[in-house]
């Protein structure tokens, strides 16, 4: 927006009303009410029950997804301003909880919301959260703010080391760790040179059975090693104890 006046011009630009936030902000409050209600369908109580379609149960990330793809498409056809933005934000992190809170099942193409392996759905809640609070806060390293080719030549090489670091972290198993640091490079850092778990494409590219390093892996990261954040993920995804 810009106001002149003779020789004096005053340019304004308004903010972005902290769309970032309203899409987080659905996204964890629609996770949270999901998992609830899930708890209660599973308990019988209540007045919600699943739905079915021609016997057919309808999984909540099919609603999810839908609610995803009207979001994008409102958005990319007409760029709408305030309040619709901040709805279509709203729209879009209800919708990808829905879908990530069912992330274990389209992983592994069958129903196991309420196993063990349904807790990869946390875990991917988790994450996005994580990434989108950064992203709110305002970690971007991909805005090149340089000037002059050397400027930008440099930031292209900083941009694909910190991918390589944080590539080289996933491989060894630290999915988490290896996705926050494409946002905080020096987490990518630390993660892709710490030792590699036991059951990641690095340990068994790089660790040979009955090796040091093997042994080392094993010794960090035992077969049914359990943490305090397993147990947080254990008790919001509902997993039954064994």
């Amino acid at each position: 927006m810009r106001f002149a006046d003779e020789d004096v011009e005053v340019v304004v630009t308004l903010p972005n009303h902290g769309i970032g936030l309203w899409m987080v902000g659905a996204f964890v409050l629609t996770f949270v009410g999901t998992r609830a209600v899930t708890r209660l369908i599973r308990a019988g109580r209540g007045p919600f029950r699943n739905v079915e379609v021609g016997g057919t149960h309808v999984h909540h990330q099919v609603y999810g997804i839908l609610a995803m793809l009207v979001a994008g498409a409102m958005e990319f056809s007409y760029r709408p301003d305030t309040p619709g933005v901040q709805i279509l934000a709203a729209l879009f992190g209800a919708g990808a909880a829905l879908t990530l809170d069912e992330y274990a099942l389209w992983l592994h193409l069958e129903d196991v919301y309420w196993t063990r392996e349904g807790r990869k759905s946390v875990d991917a809640t988790f994450l996005a959260v994580a990434v989108g609070l950064l992203l709110v806060a305002g970690f971007n390293p991909f805005s090149d703010a340089g000037q002059g080719a050397t400027a930008h030549l440099t930031f292209a090489v900083l941009l694909l080391v910190n991918l390589v670091f944080s590539v080289g972290a996933i491989l060894k198993g630290k999915t988490a760790t290896g996705v926050i640091g494409l946002l905080v490079p020096l987490v990518a850092l630390v993660a892709c040179l710490r030792l590699a778990k036991p059951d990641s494409p690095w340990a068994r590219w790089r660790y040979p059975p009955g090796s040091r390093r093997a042994g080392r892996a094993l010794r960090r990261y035992p077969p049914g090693r359990r943490t305090r954040l397993d147990a947080l993920k254990d008790f919001v995804g509902g997993v039954p104890r064994q």
